[in-house]
């Protein structure tokens, strides 16, 4: 790996040529993609997209944290992994591939179940996080952790033909966190799962490559935030709209009377 210093080496000017020349990014804005930590919580159908492109794009430090292991019904969306990696950590497969895809940045694979005990340690070494968990439990984990961390946490869902996304960095004055727009999880017997509704695999890809676009924005300070609104895709119909979330003043983490002053499960 090379360390990013001052200037961008001759190999590095050649490897990330395409982003260097945009006016918007140019060698000052690649240094700090270089220069950045992002953590992906989950190596599945959104932190695959999202783990190439960011490795692709000169992230310096990239984390994965993910317990699971690649299963054969993984493939149909999760392309990080191969059919030779069925069986393997999922933590071990995205990090070889993404090794090998750009030996520019340093990976660390992170396999542990994330948990109250141990979301704010995983977490304080970033400077970003993604959220491409697949459950609600690790959605208020994360969530909790950013705002608690001051961290910006660039999160998006997944069911069937649909997907939604949004930024947030509610540890600033007026926006929201992830539970102004979800006060609480659902019943886990009305959540519908990828094992029992089905994902259009390709929905992953979309999502996912949002995700990415909007981590390199926020780390570079271009266009639009997310931050406030959530976008909501529907393949079926192909349609994007955006609506504004607004933080709850009776939130209880970030509201005016928060009853979450720690991590939770």
């Amino acid at each position: 790996m090379s360390l990013p210093g001052d200037e961008l080496t001759d190999a590095q000017l050649e490897r990330y040529a395409r982003h260097v020349i945009l006016d918007e990014v140019g060698e000052e804005g690649q240094l700090t993609l270089l220069q950045s930590k992002v953590l992906v919580v989950g190596a599945g159908g959104l932190g695959s997209p999202v783990l190439l492109y960011l490795a692709a794009a000169g992230i310096g430090k990239l984390g994965i944290v993910d317990f699971d292991v690649v299963d054969m019904t993984n493939l149909q969306r999760q392309i990080i992994h191969t059919t030779d990696d069925v069986g393997d950590a999922k933590v071990t497969s995205a990090v070889e591939k993404v090794e090998a895809l750009n030996p520019d940045i340093e990976i660390t694979g992170h396999r542990e179940r994330l948990s109250a005990g141990n979301a704010l340690d995983l977490l304080s070494g970033y400077d970003l996080i993604v959220d491409g968990s697949d459950n609600f439990t690790s959605r208020y984990l994360v969530n909790d952790a950013c705002y608690l961390l001051k961290k910006p946490l660039v999160t998006a869902a997944l069911v069937r033909f649909e997907g939604q996304l949004t930024t947030f960095r509610a540890y600033e004055d007026g926006n929201p966190c992830y539970r102004c727009v979800f006060p609480t999880p659902p019943d886990s017997s009305l959540v519908p799962r990828c094992d029992t509704v089905g994902i259009f695999g390709s929905i992953a890809g979309v999502l996912g490559t949002m995700q990415a676009t909007e981590v390199l924005k926020e780390l570079l300070g271009l266009g639009s935030s997310l931050v406030g609104q959530l976008i909501l895709y529907d393949a079926l119909d192909q349609t994007m709209r955006k609506i504004r979330v607004k933080r709850d003043p009776a939130c209880a983490l970030c509201g005016e009377s928060p009853t979450i002053t720690g991590i939770e499960a």
